[in-house]
């Protein structure tokens, strides 16, 4: 299957809109879903429910948390403090490359990652499931 993340960003941002009743002009690529569309936990599977709905594209909360930890363990992504390790600030580079891994060195509580989570960071999640369905 073929599809542009043009396509993958229109079917996101309909699903934000609608999950969230946000204004289709707020849903920007830079935009954190916690954050600036002010999405909840439970919104985020009636957002996957709706992404699967017009995609055909199936993602779990589970499949969104492996993504982002990227198969790390518990153990190696976090230290004892409860912060982002240098492995798991690794990691979070490569799904979201917007942050700013010197800045958040040390600083990033573990509980904190998903509000680092852009529309864009879901477009490209999405997108590679559509486009690989064994991938992710």
């Amino acid at each position: 299957m073929t599809v542009a993340k043009d396509e993958v960003f229109e079917a996101v941002r309909a699903a934000l809109v609608d999950a969230l009743g946000v204004e289709e002009e707020d849903v920007v690529a830079e935009a954190t879903l916690l954050g600036d569309l002010e999405a909840e936990s439970i919104d985020l599977l009636d957002i996957l429910f709706r992404l699967e709905r017009s995609l055909g594209v199936k993602i779990s909360a589970a499949d969104l948390g492996e993504h982002v930890q990227g198969g790390i363990s518990e153990e190696d992504f976090g230290t004892a403090e409860g912060v982002v390790s240098d492995v798991g600030l690794a990691q979070l580079a490569t799904v979201m490359p917007q942050i700013d891994v010197e800045a958040l060195r040390g600083k990033l509580p573990a509980e904190g990652v998903m509000g680092l989570f852009t529309v864009d960071n879901l477009v490209d999640l999405v997108l590679a499931r559509v486009t690989s369905p064994a991938a992710v």
